[in-house]
């Protein structure tokens, strides 16, 4: 007996619409067309033999009927998702693990920790890609990546890694002389990627006028520093090296703990894959 299914492609469109509310958005997410989004949307539509979405301008809404299924299709999806993922992954390619990880974070933090994993897991090839985000994750099929945030990414797990304290350094060159240390005194540098920096160290929003020169990584920020050219708040363990050795100190307070730490993050369908798990254990074993 033929079983009533609606193709996949045309589940997945449905789903990625309920989830983004547009077309536009979900055939991004599915690297297709709007117009083809709009196609196996109307197809399904004629499957099921309802309309699902009332149109109002730019925006789909659901339907009751099409908010049920949604809820219930959803898990079902992940199932298939998860089984396939495990089915692709019996073979060669679970010899090869993905890793995306944040550029400064990997080189000072995790990379000199590698070697452990694959001395434990020598089956285990490492792919290292940097600069990823959650949405960059399905295009570069990255299995596992190091983020930092609250730690929470809907449809992704996550395991805390490392608390992190930040402080606020600059070049003793720029001390010489002065007996009075005031940090308005000096130009704030500012990480594209951490608007927050400023407010969460100094307790308050911070004057926008007293802003600086804008970074996009922090190993080019921390060098910035060194060079004296001017203060900035930064991650303590991307820096006590430097303090250690007095190319940078911290005149401006002790190290404070910050709002948000690092995680190891991967879609909740790549838990089953055994290198997953591998890397997960290893990982929150040596942080």
């Amino acid at each position: 007996m033929k079983r009533k299914l609606p193709s996949l492609i045309a589940l997945e469109c449905f789903e990625a619409v309920m989830k983004t509310g547009h077309v536009t958005r979900a055939a991004e997410s599915l690297n297709l067309t709007q117009s083809a989004v709009s196609r196996q949307i109307k197809n399904l539509e004629g499957y099921v033999r309802q309309p699902l979405f009332r149109r109002e301008r730019k925006r789909l809404l659901p339907t009751d009927a099409a908010r049920q299924y949604d809820i219930a299709i959803g898990p079902l999806l992940a199932q298939i998702e998860s089984e396939t993922l495990r089915l692709m992954t019996w073979g060669a390619d679970d010899r090869v693990l993905t890793l995306g990880l944040l550029p400064t974070f990997g080189s000072r933090w995790l990379i000199p920790r590698l070697g452990g994993f694959t001395q434990d897991h020598p089956d285990i090839q490492l792919n290292i890609v940097t600069g990823l985000t959650p949405e960059d994750f399905h295009v570069a099929n990255t299995d596992v990546a190091v983020q930092y945030g609250a730690g929470a990414w809907p449809g992704f797990k996550a395991h805390k890694i490392v608390d992190e304290e930040i402080i606020a350094v600059i070049s003793p060159a720029l001390l010489k002389g002065k007996e009075q240390i005031d940090i308005g005194d000096y130009e704030r540098l500012q990480m594209r990627t951490r608007p927050q920096a400023w407010g969460e160290w100094l307790g308050r929003n911070t004057d926008p006028a007293r802003s600086g020169t804008q970074f996009e990584n922090f190993t080019m920020m921390i060098e910035a520093v060194r060079s004296g050219l001017g203060v900035a708040v930064l991650p303590l363990m991307y820096v006590a090296n430097d303090l250690a050795a007095g190319r940078l100190i911290a005149p401006f307070g002790q190290a404070i703990k910050s709002t948000n730490a690092y995680y190891l993050v991967y879609a909740e369908a790549r838990a089953v894959m055994k290198k997953v798990q591998n890397f997960r254990d290893w990982l929150l074993q040596v942080s």
